[in-house]
Parts: C-alpha cells; structure tokens; sequence
C-alpha cells in the first residue's frame, strides 16, 4: 500500500496504455525472479550424510521506528556470519523475504513487512504517519508528474485544455488523488476498523501460491491485534478516493459508472503492487544479486 502517488502503478482511470505496459513488464520480471529462486533453491534431500542440518532461527522482530534500520541491520549480521565457522550462520541470517524500504532504491517500500517477521500494532499516530510518507516522499512528485505527463500527452481529458495550465492541472488532479487514495486506505479507514495497512510478506512457497496470496491480501487483512479480517481499508477506501473525485473532476468524468471504473482500476492498482512486494526480496536477490 506504499508505492508512491497512491498505488503508482497506473493512472486514474487505466485510460492510457502506458501504465499496463510498465506493470506487464514489471510483473513479467518479478515472476521470472521468483520462478529461476525457486528452481534454484537446494532440496533438503541433497544433504549429503554428515552434513549439519541447518534449521531456521526463527521470528524477526522490530518495531515500525526500526524499519528504516533493517537493511543495516541485516548487513551486519551478514558480516557477523562470515566470520562464524558454522555454515549454516549466513543462511540463517539472509532470510528469504526481507523487503528494503525503497524498491530499486527509489520507490517507497515503507509499508512491507519483511517475511516471518512480528511488528507491534501501529499506532494510529504511525498509520497516518506511514500515509504522509507514502504522500510526501521525493518520488511521489516525479511520479505524479510522470503520469501526468502521460496523461497530458494522450489527451485524456480534453476539458483540462494543453499548453503548461493544462499540464498544471493534471498535476494536481492526478496528486490529489494519490494523496486522497493513500490517507483513505492507510489511515482514516484504518483507524477507524482497527486495520493494520502493512502488507506482511509471504516469502516462501511456489510462485503461484504466493501470488495468490498477494492478490487475496486486496481482500484480506490483519487486524491490528492480529486477526484476518476483510480488508475495508482497500476496498472501503479506494470507494471512498473514487466517489471523492467526483467533487473536483470535470462533470463528463463523474457519475456512478466512472466512480465505479475509477475504483476498479484503484483495486487492480493495488493487486498488482501487492505481487510487486511480494516478489521484490527475489528480484532483489536473484536478478540484481544484492543480499
């Protein structure tokens, strides 16, 4: 629920082409990330006799103010472990599924959970915390003026004229429904049904067993004790961003039908960056081979 400029994957309404283009070929990386790993992985059966048999360590734990210091973290665990004389030391301490803030060191990653990885509940103080940095965050502005561009170049709406007040207006249309977008699903709806807004990482199993559960994560959620609930916070909220636009976009984009299609593509939005986090750690370690 963190990319930027909303769910950062499409425009509004998925009226240009451009945003499926970038999300098919992301997608297309990310499962050949997750399927060459999973080929890749050793089968406990080619342990051969004599051999330690390595065995998990167990849950992670932090809280959300550490988030911004696993990746550290993790580093220097990693260099602990190379100098350990167990084999199984650096295994254990470059877990599959550990997510970094940033994907590809510029998207906004702040509100993925690392896989087997416990958190406290956010507060509601963190939840619209967690929004604002979704929001506000560098790429967020190239972002929007990226698909405002796009946008602006397709004409696709022809009532926010051309020239640089025609652009202008895009701009702000387009941020302010990612800055709506995002408050709604990470925190006014979360605070108010007791959601957690994180998406916790699956990180193992079959490519198609987790990318079923990153699409089921639209409609399903914790609670904020820790209890699978139907995710309001998606689905309640991207209703709430679409029938929102109704209040500042050009009379010909408004209605039931157009609310209803803005919706939809806010849902497919968010399916799609789900599969996107969750197949992140892979791509992240198999195709740019980073620990």
């Amino acid at each position: 629920m963190s990319l930027p400029a909303r769910h950062g994957i499409a425009p509004r309404s998925y009226k240009s082409l451009g945003g499926r283009a970038v999300t098919a070929i992301a997608l297309l990386l990310f499962s050949a990330a997750a399927l060459w790993a999973q080929a890749q992985a050793p089968n406990a059966s080619d342990t051969k006799p004599g051999d330690k048999a390595c065995q998990p360590t167990g849950n992670n734990s932090a809280s959300p103010s550490q988030a911004e210091s696993q990746a550290d973290k993790a580093g220097g665990e990693k260099k602990s472990a190379e100098a350990s004389d167990d084999p199984c030391a650096l295994k254990q301490d470059e877990p599959e599924g550990r997510q970094t803030n940033r994907i590809m060191g510029v998207v906004p990653n702040f509100g993925a959970v690392s896989a087997n990885t416990q958190l406290p509940p956010l507060t509601t103080k963190g939840k619209f915390w967690l929004a604002t940095e979704d929001n506000f965050d560098y790429s967020s502005f190239i972002w929007t003026g990226i698909l405002a561009g796009q946008e602006f170049a397709l004409k696709n709406y022809p009532e926010f004229g051309q020239g640089a007040a025609g652009y202008g207006r895009y701009y702000w249309h387009t941020f302010v429904d990612g800055v709506s977008g995002t408050y709604f699903t990470e925190a006014i709806v979360p605070w108010i049904t007791h959601e957690d807004p994180r998406y916790y990482t699956l990180g193992h199993g079959g490519f198609f067993r987790r990318a079923g559960y990153a699409l089921s994560r639209v409609v399903i959620t914790r609670t904020d004790s820790g209890r699978a609930t139907f995710n309001w916070s998606e689905v309640g909220g991207n209703a709430l961003e679409a029938g929102l636009a109704n209040a500042y976009y050009p009379p010909q984009e408004r209605g039931a039908r157009q609310t209803a299609i803005n919706w939809g593509a806010q849902i497919e939005s968010a399916a799609l960056n789900n599969i996107a986090k969750e197949f992140w750690p892979d791509f992240r370690r198999v195709v740019l081979r980073r620990k």
